[in-house]
């Protein structure tokens, strides 16, 4: 749900948060300078801040800092936005960017009006641990891949080539496979790459269980092949609310699968997707296409669609398909949210049957 903005008539302040200290700056309703200081950033120094007479709205840079800062202000009630600083070219391409400046601009922007910051929605405590989960597997399953093609790679340097197996059952095949120096040498990174498997399948446990107890409607997206528990948990965290969707094909471009535009007079370029939202979403929605295209996947009219794209050729036939199918399947996805009903693999032909 988008936050109601009310009317502005008091002070507003800026504040660029950093690990160690923190500049504001107040600017009162006529625009002019209140005050500027720079704090350390800890609870109590910025509860001072939030009992400031007339002040009624904060601006926060989104960081590592903004999840506990920005509730501390909304419980005192005042108007909290976090801006999206990606979105934000007149702070990052700023030639004389500093913390005091950046401070003052948030400040000002909120001032004028808090949409210009592309405020991003504050989420709840019980979402932020569930999503940690999901991103300390991502980063146990990069580290096990590393690791894994280090070894390779120094084996190959030796003229010697490992057998293919399973990252799980890599460290067992590589002990069986190695015999004197080489083993003893490379037997301490065979245990941490076992010892990654063993966490990351903790890890799969636990987001079993969130999806049995807490959020059990992803049961409705794991209908299609392809889609497994990572993927239909951070759907349903990313996308909160599906309701909030009035027209279902925008999620495509709210997760950065759509074309990028820039059009201007009768110029209009053809540019690649945006990239914008959600990084780790976007990159398991494409990992699900790859899947459906792939040899194993399910006969349906996503597979088709995509198969269609890469029969036109060219050189990114490939990756043009996957991108296409994986906008499709997050439109797809979001409409068993919406409407709770069984997936069919091919809908007109249901349609029609029915």
């Amino acid at each position: 749900m988008k936050k109601h903005i009310r009317e502005c008539c008091g002070m507003v302040m800026g504040i660029d948060l950093g690990d160690r200290y923190s500049y504001v700056v107040a600017i009162q309703p006529t625009g002019e300078v209140e005050f500027e200081r720079r704090i350390r950033t800890r609870e109590k120094e910025l509860r001072k801040l939030a009992t400031f007479p007339g002040l009624q709205r904060v601006a926060l840079e989104a960081g590592t800092h903004s999840p506990w800062v920005g509730p501390l202000f909304e419980q005192a009630g005042i108007e909290t936005f976090v801006a999206n600083g990606r979105k934000l070219r007149l702070i990052y391409e700023n030639k004389k960017k500093s913390d005091r400046m950046d401070a003052e601009y948030l400040a000002r922007l909120v001032r004028l009006d808090p949409r210009l910051l592309a405020p991003i929605e504050p989420k709840d405590r019980q979402y932020q641990e569930d999503w940690q989960v999901l991103k300390l597997r991502d980063e146990m399953v990069r580290v096990r891949a590393c690791l894994v093609v280090q070894v390779r790679g120094l084996m190959k340097n030796r003229g010697k080539s490992l057998p293919r197996c399973t990252p799980a059952g890599f460290p067992k095949k590589v002990a069986e496979a190695l015999r004197g120096s080489e083993r003893e040498m490379l037997l301490p990174t065979l245990k941490v790459i076992h010892e990654a498997s063993v966490q990351i399948r903790r890890y799969d446990r636990q987001v079993e269980q969130l999806n049995q107890q807490r959020y059990p409607q992803t049961a409705l997206l794991r209908q299609i092949k392809g889609v497994g528990p990572v993927t239909a948990l951070a759907f349903v965290l990313v996308i909160g609310d599906p309701q909030r969707f009035v027209q279902r094909r925008k999620v495509g471009g709210y997760l950065g699968l759509c074309p990028a535009q820039d059009e201007s007079g009768n110029r209009s370029l053809q540019l690649r997707i945006s990239k914008e939202g959600n990084p780790f979403l976007r990159r398991l929605l494409v990992n699900c296409a790859h899947y459906i295209l792939g040899p194993f996947g399910q006969q349906c009219q996503l597979r088709q669609q995509g198969l269609r794209i890469c029969e036109r050729g060219g050189q990114n036939a490939r990756k043009r398909a996957a991108v296409a199918v994986a906008r499709k399947l997050a439109v797809v996805m979001l409409t068993l949210l919406q409407t709770g009903q069984v997936y069919e693999p091919f809908p007109a032909r249901h349609q029609e049957a029915a």
